[in-house]
Order: C-alpha cells, then structure tokens, then sequence
C-alpha cells in the first residue's frame, strides 16, 4: 500500500526565534554556567561570606556606633552586586571571547544588545540567590535591617545595571588576561576604598569627595543609608548610581567587540 501525501501540506518557516525567546534561552544558560563555575562561586558567595563573618565577629576596622553587622551587612551587599556584575562576569565573558564562544554567537541572530541583556539576566539570578544568603547569615549575626525595601531593590537594580555595564565594557575592549588582571585589581582597590568594609570617614577629605561619586560607594552607602538610618530615598546616590549605568551600558553597546 503506498503512502500520499499532498502537496505543500508542510510548510516550513526558516528564521529566526522571536528576539524574547532568543534573549530567556541565553539567560538560562548563562545563569546555568555561572552556577556551574567553581572560581566565580569563590567570588561571588564565598568571599562576601567570608568578610561579612570575620569583621562582624572580630572587632578589625572601627564602624562607628553600634552593632558592626548594621554597617557591614549592606556594604557586603553592594560587593556581592559588584563581584557577580562586574569581575565574574568581566572575566567569564573574556574568556568566551578568548576561545571564540562569542565569535560563533555572532554569527547567530542574537544582537549585540540582546546578549548584554541575557547576561545581565543572568547576573540578577545569582543576585538574588546571594542577597537572600548574605541575609539570612547577616540576621543569625544580628543584623537589624529596616528601610524602605522598594529603595533597596532599586539601588540594587541600578548597581546591577552600571557594574554589568563596566564589566562588559572591559571586556570587549581588552584581552582576557588583561580582562582577568584587571578586573581582579579593580574588585580588590574597590573593596578597600569604596566603602564596603572601612567608612569613607577614615579616608582623607578630599579623597571622600572623590571615593564617594564612584558606583560602589553609591550602591554601598545607599544600602547602609535605608537599612540602617532608615532613609525614604537616597536620591544622591541613585543618581550617581543611573549616571554610571547610562554611561557604562551606552559605551559597552557601542565598543563591545565579539572577537
């Protein structure tokens, strides 16, 4: 017995996924690879972690008044945004570009701003994983947090947004070893001086003035001014935290290079 079929019963359309189910497929396996990366668990959970443990536990760097999980805590919060946003994936995205990962996705339908966009997705499901860590062992410390949470979230959206910005800035326009170097010296010079740990009090005065417009003294002291003074609205240093954003993610889509 013979088959028949008619014809143009099939009627195949070649092309592109549409751009939003392009953008959601390389976010999860963005995220999916970032889980899986033992070096970028080290820098992103472990250290931040480690820190927010010892200087609440051993008095080392004088906060000022009162508990010094109260200071600490959202400090270590701002660096957990930078070490996801900007060194790990600094440093992931120059070694796919190294080994031609990103060579092979340009030649795909994905845009350069739609892979950008993946990556920062992916960014914000590690944050959240390590906020809620970061939190529930801040509260086991004694942590106090109170505030206006929808000025949290946004401080943290906008962190997010400015330090994926700078780290896919760095790395499409440097090598990755130089990506890896620098990327590393940058976390370390920002963990020291941008608030995280020391005040910027202890610095001198006109080091305050310029310590204090970088993204990570904004994110950090922002945190610290609603969940520990209680602040409504931290104006200031949102804005400094949406100059940085537009500046970073405006020249990370115009020099970015795939290979």
């Amino acid at each position: 017995m013979t088959a028949t079929t008619g014809t143009g019963r099939y009627a195949p359309k070649p092309g592109a996924a549409p751009l939003t189910r392009m953008i959601a497929a390389q976010a999860v396996l963005e995220t999916k690879m970032l889980l899986r990366n033992g070096e970028q668990l080290l820098l992103t959970v472990v250290i931040p972690t480690l820190l927010l443990v010892l200087f609440s536990s051993v008095d080392i760097v004088d906060t000022g008044a009162g508990e010094a999980v109260d200071f600490l805590a959202p400090g270590v919060l701002a660096l957990a945004v930078m070490s996801t946003a900007f060194t790990g994936q600094a440093i992931a995205t120059g070694f796919e570009r190294r080994y031609g990962v990103l060579k092979r996705l340009a030649s795909s339908p994905l845009p350069r701003w739609g892979l950008m966009t993946a990556k920062t997705l992916s960014v914000l499901v590690t944050e959240v994983l390590q906020v809620v860590l970061l939190t529930v062992i801040a509260l086991a410390l004694g942590w106090s947090p109170h505030g206006n949470p929808f000025a949290v979230l946004l401080l943290l959206l906008l962190g997010t947004a400015a330090f994926s910005g700078l780290g896919l800035l760095m790395v499409g326009t440097l090598k990755a070893e130089a990506t890896l170097a620098a990327a590393n010296l940058v976390f370390l010079l920002l963990l020291v001086g941008g608030g995280v740990i020391v005040p910027l009090e202890k610095f001198p005065a006109a080091a305050q003035d310029v310590l204090g417009l970088l993204p990570i003294s904004a994110l950090s002291d922002g945190l610290r001014d609603v969940l520990r003074h209680g602040a409504a609205m931290p104006w200031g240093d949102l804005g400094i935290l949406a100059v940085w954003a537009a500046v970073a993610l405006a020249a990370a889509g115009r020099f970015f290079r795939w290979e």
